[in-house]
């Protein structure tokens, strides 16, 4: 099989068999030093043998899951030098020197595209408001819950509109379209109108907080939400339960947004599968969703909320389109293709 993949396995094998044969012809007087720093393992292949004991056969059944082909000779190279080539790893999760690593420590490599000599000038983030339109605010619920977050904000700031009113909108629209889509793995009801009540009272009061006060949102449930399970759509994951929420989910709050639902992503962000079922395309509900993004993108669709968090590339949301928001289905989108949109407003 000359595959990309294959070429993948090949590589780190070559290397593999080269360190061995060095190792082999080095004499043993000059063999390893054992730091005692923490963090610091031995060099790769000096170590002792770490981590589960692994035989021809164990790769041979990993191989169905990769899909790749290995030879026999590779399969015992492999399994020979799997414990000391694979040390380094297992001493920093499990060994003497292990390293604690908390949730919130901040990765140990910067990448910074910038060029070498080429001086940017600073710029501090700024937040331009969409300019105010006088729409009226419509009668019906649903040309409520398809209108732009540009004009909820507006409508709500102005007290023509309730944070509450509009939460019990899409709720009502969750209830009823959910079943067959399948987009929400966490509805969070209560916690979405007891917040709700409480952006109006604010609002009311004459503390307005911007333009995310009162504007019911939802999240991958990828991200952390204290007291409120994240799951990652994967069952082993199906009852935990955050002791503290995402730095994502945290500046929603402090604007004062409201969590309506945790939203699917495919068990551990990889398809539109999870342990609740399959997200489907609400423009075509015979077919699957597709995409970590499954459930911010189907509920979208559907007006299930004023923001649905994406975790993309932010180039994608610069400029945030309306179309799903107006009309479903919008007109420009075919079945079949939708799930290449990405219309939600990204908050980050």
């Amino acid at each position: 099989m000359n595959t990309r993949r294959q070429f993948l396995l090949s590589a780190p094998l070559g290397v593999l068999v080269a360190a061995t044969a060095c190792r082999n012809e080095t004499p043993s007087t000059n063999s390893q030093s054992t730091p005692s720093t923490a963090g610091a393992p031995p060099t790769f292949g000096t170590g002792p043998g770490s981590g589960p004991v692994v035989t021809p056969a164990t790769f041979a059944e990993a191989e169905k899951l990769m899909q790749v082909t290995m030879s026999p000779v590779e399969r015992q190279q492999a399994a020979d030098s799997w414990r000391e080539s694979l040390a380094p790893y297992f001493e920093r999760r499990t060994g003497p020197r292990k390293v604690a690593i908390a949730d919130t420590d901040a990765p140990a490599t910067l990448w910074n595209p910038m060029l070498p000599g080429l001086v940017f000038a600073s710029s501090a983030d700024k937040f331009v408001r969409t300019k105010a339109d006088p729409t009226p605010l419509p009668s019906s619920d649903d040309a409520i819950a398809f209108a732009p977050v540009t004009q909820l904000s507006r409508w709500i700031e102005s007290r023509h509109l309730t944070s509450e009113r509009l939460a019990n909108i899409y709720l009502s629209r969750i209830e009823r379209l959910d079943p067959k889509i399948r987009s929400i793995i966490t509805l969070t009801r209560d916690h979405a109108l007891a917040r709700a009540k409480a952006a109006d009272a604010e609002i009311a009061a004459g503390k307005y907080r911007g333009p995310l006060h009162g504007i019911p949102y939802g999240v991958k449930d990828l991200l952390d939400t204290k007291d409120i399970p994240t799951t990652y759509g994967a069952e082993p994951f199906r009852s935990r339960v955050p002791s503290a929420d995402s730095a994502v989910v945290r500046r929603l709050n402090d604007a004062g947004a409201v969590l309506l639902a945790k939203l699917s992503l495919g068990a551990l962000a990889l398809n539109d599968i999870w342990f609740g079922g399959q997200t489907m395309n609400p423009w075509l509900l015979e077919e699957g969703a597709s995409g970590s993004s499954a459930g911010p993108w189907s509920g979208d669709g559907r007006g299930a909320g004023g923001i649905l968090h994406r975790q993309r590339d932010r180039r994608e949301h610069c400029q945030p389109r309306d179309a799903l928001w107006r009309d479903w289905p919008a007109p420009d989108v075919r079945p079949g293709a939708s799930h290449r949109r990405d219309d939600a407003l990204l908050v980050s």
